[in-house]
């Protein structure tokens, strides 16, 4: 899977759609759609994240992989259409990202196993607790590819216990793999370093507040 998370990479980089997809379809055959995404396009768009950072990557180029992965991760990950049960509020958000593909995969895992989530889309810190505190959110999960946008989730943790809010929030991104402790100082209840974990603390908190 190393070797086809490099070649899904430069895929990525040449902006070629067809051999990313081949790539993807040869990935997701041997393996869960889960895992293929996990071990194959999360690695890559994380590279091109890092290089964005370290400036030899275009905001261009982390903008349009992650439009290619999208539609990609939809084809072998579709969100589900089966009704949904009474459960706690819950929501989805990016702080503060251009990336959207983490929330995408994410969103999509937690409607394919029986959870309506609300997405938020792209919010900034303010827009974010606002959204929060009016759709009466218990459980928010926030992705983020940048250690900046990372470090401010804790202005949000700490606007919504100024606000009365015990909403319990679950952080996942690129920061959070790379300092496994960071999630606890941004002041989160929990991490998903993928999207199986995301999925099982996101049930776990469900069970608990039902």
């Amino acid at each position: 899977m190393q070797a086809l998370a490099f070649e899904f990479e430069q895929a990525l980089k040449n902006m070629d759609r067809v051999t990313a997809q081949q790539i993807i379809e040869v990935a997701s055959a041997d393996n869960s759609a889960m895992r293929c995404v996990d071990q194959v396009v999360l690695p890559a768009l994380e590279q091109i994240g890092r290089q964005w950072e370290q400036g030899t990557a275009s905001l261009a180029l982390v903008y349009m992989s992650g439009r290619i992965c999208e539609e990609l991760v939809d084809r072998i990950l579709p969100p589900a259409s089966a009704q949904r049960s009474r459960q706690p509020k819950s929501a989805i958000a990016i702080l503060e990202d251009f990336h959207v593909l983490g929330k995408s995969i994410i969103y999509s895992t937690l409607r394919a196993s029986g959870i309506e989530a609300q997405d938020f889309g792209t919010v900034d810190v303010e827009k974010l607790v606002e959204k929060t505190i009016a759709n009466d959110i218990q459980i928010l999960l926030i992705s983020v590819l940048m250690f900046t946008s990372a470090k401010r989730i804790k202005e949000v943790r700490d606007q919504l216990k100024t606000r009365g809010a015990a909403t319990r929030m679950i952080v996942g991104g690129a920061p959070f793999r790379m300092d496994d402790q960071l999630w606890r100082e941004v002041g989160a209840d929990a991490v998903g370093t993928n999207s199986a974990e995301a999925l099982q603390v996101t049930q776990q908190m469900m069970e608990a507040l039902s």
